[in-house]
């Protein structure tokens, strides 16, 4: 059974990535290339040059799943300068699955407590 969840930590691999690869190149690209766990909280995912689609690939402690999502309308705004795994906080992830990039200038950013006085 998926269970999704169970994610809290959502990866991102910047720039461009083959999306003919399947289960095992894309496991391959996580274990080897990023030297990275698959574990039940984590989700991967991936952008080709073409950016109206994505794969996720999750483990569920006993299977991997490959998720895939074409957008029938716009295109996904994904980081390309870097080829690197980068972590995303559940809103950067929401702001990816909406068409918004991960980064949002204007957004109020969250900051350490400090004292008021």
């Amino acid at each position: 059974m998926i269970n999704l969840s169970k994610v809290q930590k959502y990866y991102i691999a910047c720039g461009y990535t083959d999306l003919r690869r399947g289960i095992d190149g894309l496991v391959g690209i996580v274990t080897t290339q990023f030297q990275a766990e698959l574990t039940e909280d984590s989700l991967f995912i991936f952008c080709g040059r073409r950016t109206d689609r994505i794969k996720a690939l999750y483990f569920s402690g006993d299977a991997y799943t490959i998720l895939y999502k074409r957008l029938t309308n716009g295109k996904f705004q994904w980081p390309r300068t870097e080829i690197e795994l980068r972590k995303l906080d559940t809103q950067s992830f929401r702001w990816l699955m909406e068409g918004l990039a991960v980064d949002q200038k204007k957004a109020i950013k969250k900051v350490k407590k400090q004292d008021l006085f």
